[in-house]
């Protein structure tokens, strides 16, 4: 009941949908959005990157902030002439698939995060998606910011909305952007994270109910793999915050290195719960492994016992169906149903000794 509670909240807090989506985008099929801002205001007018950047650099004030999905190299390549975008982040930008990082390229950082969404389902099982994964790419310069994003969520709508609402955090420039997106993503981990938590709800209740199934190792083994991806989209990013916190680089300013630290606070939040989680699987998996060894000891022993209890008529039969004249008993007329009688008492007396010991 309250897993199905948890999962009607997360559908009601679901983000909006982003409208600026490349298939309604003007600007082609990679362009979601060119903006000027300065002094935090957004510009109406500027939908050419050209035009934005030559207006940015001619009054020297504000920055261009371009949003791109999914981009090809063909594509890439005219932004990264006009801005002078290093080759190598441009292909790794291109490809994707990259290690959450942050690398300086003169007087230009790229940094690439791993974003995550959570799959919903009704019901756990072996072959459940969990985890999805994305990644969300920026390049920073002194006067504007590139973000580009691969997969199908993971989109910046709400966060450029949210930066807008407040001009004056967005007045400190691209880095600006660059925060708000590292604290989007790692929010975002902190929430799936939330939400794994029924699914380990229903998985450790499985195993430990009186009547557990023998088939929950599938559904461990898959929660445990869809638990490893999300660790590593959300490990691989401890360094690349603590480097934007603490270390001195031209295009962050000091007064937003501190929200940083902020943002890598929630991320041990995130890794530390994600790793608690991975050691409770460990010992669900143990615990259901022990269970299924004593039930299969039950079973041996229940099939022991009744074949000792079948062992006894089996031989009483077997000595009377010897082809011999002389045996005792053989001519009597009250001697079939005494052997009987010894049998089911005999079995009986088994029987008692094995219910009485715990084997039945």
């Amino acid at each position: 009941m309250f897993s199905n509670l948890r999962r009607a909240v997360r559908r009601g807090y679901r983000r909006a949908v982003d409208l600026s989506h490349p298939a309604r985008s003007p600007l082609g099929s990679a362009v979601v959005n060119c903006v000027v801002y300065q002094d935090g205001i957004r510009q109406e007018g500027c939908a050419e990157v050209e035009e934005a950047l030559r207006r940015v650099r001619k009054t020297g004030e504000g920055f261009v902030w371009i949003g791109l999905h999914e981009p090809s190299q063909l594509e890439l390549a005219g932004l990264a002439e006009l801005l002078g975008l290093h080759p190598l982040a441009v292909e790794d930008a291109v490809h994707a698939h990259q290690r959450p990082k942050v690398e300086r390229y003169d007087d230009t950082l790229f940094a690439v995060f791993k974003t995550v969404r959570y799959v919903e389902h009704e019901e756990l099982t072996a072959t459940s998606e969990v985890v999805e994964t994305g990644e969300l790419m920026a390049f920073v310069g002194e006067d504007f910011v590139i973000t580009i994003r691969h997969g199908g969520h993971g989109t910046l709508g709400p966060v450029r909305e949210a930066l807008e609402a407040e001009p004056e955090q967005l007045a400190k420039g691209p880095a600006a952007v660059l925060h708000a997106m590292a604290d989007h993503v790692v929010d975002d981990y902190v929430a799936v994270t939330d939400a794994v938590q029924s699914d380990m709800d229903a998985v450790e209740t499985a195993v430990f109910s009186e009547h557990g199934g023998r088939g929950d190792a599938g559904r461990i083994y898959q929660l445990k793999r869809e638990l490893l991806e999300l660790r590593r989209a959300v490990a691989p990013l401890g360094r690349p915050l603590e480097h934007l916190a603490t270390q001195p680089i031209p295009v962050i300013p000091a007064e937003v290195r501190a929200y940083f630290r902020d943002v890598a606070d929630h991320l041990t939040r995130a890794t530390e719960q994600i790793a608690a989680y991975d050691g409770l699987l460990d010992s669900i998996l143990q615990a259901h492994l022990a269970q299924v060894t004593v039930a299969q000891n039950e079973d041996m022993r229940k099939i022991t016992a009744w074949a000792a209890i079948v062992a006894v008529p089996t031989m009483v039969c077997g000595v009377y169906g010897m082809n011999f004249d002389h045996m005792p008993e053989l001519h009597w007329t009250y001697g079939y149903p005494l052997v009987l009688g010894v049998m089911a008492v005999a079995c009986w007396v088994i029987h008692r000794g094995f219910r009485r010991n715990g084997w039945l």
